[in-house]
């Protein structure tokens, strides 16, 4: 019991660290792919650049370089601040990954097709291309979620008090030693399995929308 309780007290700090990441990754992946697809080859070659070292650097030295060595005057990033900015910049690039993927499964004929038709890009993006890239790009979406949320506990290394932090000290405080560490092993599963799942019935109600 004391070894659950444990590591529930760093759930919180996990799932905020990951959705938070999470978030700032989608969002900072849109234009990165938008630079990914240009036609300007500057641009491009810089959005290829940026991912290249976003991906490139271990999370743990992003974590350091951010935590330690991000500071103006007296001040210094927070651990929390840090990891998730961290996490959201690497986010960021596999995002933009992921929705590259999603966008060059569907054919460019259907947006030439709009194009003769008369529709309008942003119809044709919101109604065709985009439901069939997200389809294809969910999959991948989820599975890199699980492996954020499980990167997460990279944090405890900067201080952060998630999952790993309180499973370590109780671990050292002699409270279950080997115990704590599988409770937190079942716990990233568990919380794990419901993100699977509810990836799979989006892909299913994707899959039925984009047949009809």
């Amino acid at each position: 019991m004391a070894a659950f309780e444990a590591v529930l007290l760093g759930v919180p700090l996990t799932l905020l660290i990951t959705a938070a990441s999470l978030l700032i990754g989608g969002l900072l992946g849109v234009p990165l792919v938008l630079g990914l697809r240009s036609s300007n080859a500057a641009i491009q070659l810089g959005s290829r650049s940026t991912v290249s070292l976003l991906r490139g650097i271990p999370p743990i030295v992003w974590l350091f370089i951010l935590y330690f060595g991000v500071s103006i005057g007296a001040y210094q990033m927070a651990a929390v601040p840090a990891a998730i900015i961290g996490f959201g910049l690497i986010s960021a690039a596999y995002m933009a990954e992921i929705y590259r993927g999603g966008l060059s499964s569907v054919h460019h004929g259907q947006w030439e097709a709009g194009h003769a038709l008369g529709v309008s890009d942003w119809t044709t993006f919101s109604r065709i291309i985009g439901p069939q890239a997200l389809r294809v790009s969910i999959p991948s979406m989820a599975s890199y979620a699980i492996s954020l949320f499980k990167d997460s506990s990279i944090a405890s290394t900067i201080g952060v008090t998630e999952i790993v932090f309180y499973t370590t000290q109780t671990a050292r405080s002699g409270g279950g030693g080997l115990t704590v560490y599988i409770v937190a092993a079942l716990m990233y599963v568990a919380l794990s399995v419901p993100l699977a799942a509810v990836s799979r019935k989006l892909d299913a109600s994707l899959r039925k929308k984009v047949s009809r």
